[in-house]
């Protein structure tokens, strides 16, 4: 039998450690960057074209490159970063790995300009998919000047998935703020063609400031702590400043972003009862370590960080972050205004008795609130309304009924299945609201228990898509435009679904900085926040990349996104007390519906609870 193993030419290495490294035009821009950092930098230019398809360029003032050394760079694990295993962990540099050049080069056709400083004359070299097309001297500047072109040229599958123009400067300006984040000592500026971006070196708290324009202005605390194990610095964002959607979170160690979810979680933690669940604080922290504590060599984008005392690290975090929201008063107050409930003093070491409720014959637990207790217990040092037990006697109902079934061992009720809708199976008139969440009525076949909100948002979505795909919707104009701010790195993707918007219509312009105004909005949209339903959509386009109203096999039907925000955004909430008309009109409604079942994403809108489970609850 032949041998069948074989050494990969250098080529087809290259393109396979590209895959890894160079993911989109914004994994071209950090490598190149923080080469230039590496090289001693004090300024970095970066143009784009195309949104990086057809060129990115990277100029910057460094120490620039001898002829061997430019020849030498785009060779496969070719560095000056380190010189043996130990290197890696006394790391200084940001690179040190030897394939980030050699991969952008496999996958683009490049050309460098590059002098150090004890040259009169510069080089200038060629390459084509990893083969030197020419190198020659050339008269110019100090520093080096490389133009990435045509990115994927060779490999037409990865070009094809690349998505949008407008997604993708998205992802290369976020990629931008994270890296002027992190030098805030050097002067950065970007021309991606219909906008440029000039940052001056200034401190960290500057820079954040210059990224963000009035976004944060007066909305950070800062943090300094200086342990024998760790140095923490930066800002923390007011608990009254928490983020829905999009919160700037940044972690850099030792000059290098990370992503950290152990470190992100300890942040968070601090934050439990100041901020909604549903919220996000924003923070930009550094942390300085010893280098022989951590470990980049992870992931060839060294973005993941390993932490030999991260164990350790977590309650200095915690207690610094704490320290600061109590210094600076972002801590809960005790509301004076609210009305206590006096502990009754205990007379020899005895507990107070218990109040006897005196319960009214004609009291019925189906009329009046939906949970409960409607009438109250007036003691002689406290007034409360007593719905404690309710909630009891309610969570011990649910659990004995799930308790008969599995002591029966009846398999034959499946609680999470949602069973088909027969004409049986149609809700009746009766409808009841409980925990002021749940719509309950009954059918032939059991009780349904329907989720209120959900409910309405498919309603809502059916409404809304109907009006959206019959054409051009006619847009109401607003007396008070509503301002919203949109982060720099999503303008791109706000003006690739302006045109969809427009058609829904939405009027939107733009008035300055991160600053767009919201003039018109859909005629068939009521009480509505028009902000949360653009900052969503901008937010999903951005997340996602999504090629929204594009050709394509991944595109998604935009109106269609829209319809599902705007339902959510003009839904009613939980907690909201119902009259029984508005429930009834909510259950025929839903239930005229096509398919009643679930949400436009796939949440399950009702739950049966059929005879037999019920039956079997009282054997």
């Amino acid at each position: 039998m032949s041998d069948i193993i074989r050494l990969l030419p250098d080529s087809v290495a290259n393109q396979i450690a590209a895959g890894e490294v160079i993911q989109r035009p914004s994994s071209v821009i950090k490598e190149l960057v923080e080469n230039s950092v590496d090289a001693g930098a004090s300024e970095i230019k970066i143009f784009i074209k195309d949104a990086g398809r057809t060129l990115i360029q990277v100029v910057d003032n460094g120490k620039g490159m001898s002829p061997t050394d430019a020849r030498m760079a785009f060779e496969r694990h070719a560095t000056s970063k380190i010189r043996e295993a130990a290197d890696l962990f006394s790391l200084h540099t940001m690179g040190f790995r030897g394939e980030a050049l050699p991969s952008i080069c496999a996958i683009s056709q490049i050309e460098i300009r590059t002098r150090n400083e004890g040259s009169q004359i510069g080089t200038k070299l060629e390459i084509n998919a990893t083969r030197v097309e020419s190198q020659e001297s050339v008269a110019c500047d100090k520093g080096t000047n490389i133009l990435v072109k045509n990115l994927f040229f060779n490999v037409p599958a990865r070009r094809k998935f690349l998505k949008s123009d407008n997604v993708e400067l998205s992802n290369i300006m976020r990629e931008f703020e994270r890296l002027a984040l992190v030098n805030n000592s050097i002067r950065m500026s970007i021309d991606t063609g219909n906008k440029v971006l000039d940052l001056k070196p200034g401190t960290f708290h500057q820079r954040i400031e210059d990224l963000w324009k009035n976004s944060l202005d007066l909305h950070l605390i800062p943090i300094e702590v200086d342990t024998a194990l760790i140095k923490i610095s930066g800002y923390i964002s007011r608990p009254e400043y928490a983020r829905r959607r999009n919160p700037l979170q940044y972690l850099i160690v030792n000059g290098r972003n990370m992503r950290h979810p152990y470190f992100h979680k300890a942040i968070t933690g601090c934050y439990d009862s100041l901020i909604a669940p549903d919220t996000q604080p924003c923070y930009f922290l550094k942390f300085q370590v010893d280098p022989e504590t951590i470990d980049v060599n992870i992931h060839p984008t060294k973005n993941e960080i390993k932490f030999e005392y991260e164990q350790d690290i977590w309650p200095i975090l915690q207690a610094a972050i704490k320290a600061a929201l109590g210094k600076f008063g972002a801590v809960p107050s005790i509301d004076f205004t609210v009305d206590a409930v006096p502990i009754a003093p205990i007379k020899g070491g005895k507990l107070p008795e218990e109040p006897v409720i005196n319960v009214p014959e004609d009291y019925n637990p189906f009329k009046g609130t939906a949970i409960g207790n409607p009438y109250q217990w007036k003691g002689e040092n406290y007034k409360k309304n007593n719905n404690s037990n309710w909630d009891k006697l309610y969570s011990d109902f649910i659990k004995g009924a799930h308790g008969f079934a599995e002591e029966r061992n009846l398999k034959e009720v499946r609680h999470d299945r949602l069973p088909e809708m027969s004409e049986n199976s149609m809700p009746g008139n009766i409808c009841l609201q409980f925990a002021e969440k749940y719509i309950v009525t009954t059918s032939n076949d059991g009780i349904l228990i329907i989720d209120q909100r959900r409910a309405h948002i498919k309603i809502l979505y059916e409404e809304f898509y109907s009006h959206l795909k019959s054409g051009m919707a006619t847009s109401q104009g607003m007396m008070f435009p509503d301002s919203i701010e949109i982060e720099p790195s999503q303008h791109n993707a706000l003006e690739d679904i302006l045109p969809e918007l427009t058609r829904a219509g939405f009027r939107i312009e733009y008035d300055s900085d991160n600053k767009w105004n919201i003039i018109g909005i859909p005629s068939f949209l009521k009480n509505v926040d028009s902000r949360d339903i653009v900052k969503r959509m901008v937010e999903t386009v951005d997340d996602s990349g999504n090629n929204y109203g594009k050709e394509g096999k991944d595109s998604i039907n935009l109106l269609q996104k829209l319809s599902l925000e705007m339902a959510r955004g003009a839904a009613l909430n939980y907690n909201t007390k119902l009259t029984d008309e508005e429930m009834e009109n909510i259950v025929s409604r839903l239930f005229a519906l096509s398919d009643p079942k679930y949400t436009p994403n796939g949440n399950k809108i009702f739950h049966l609870l059929d005879i037999s489970f019920l039956n079997s609850s009282f054997r």
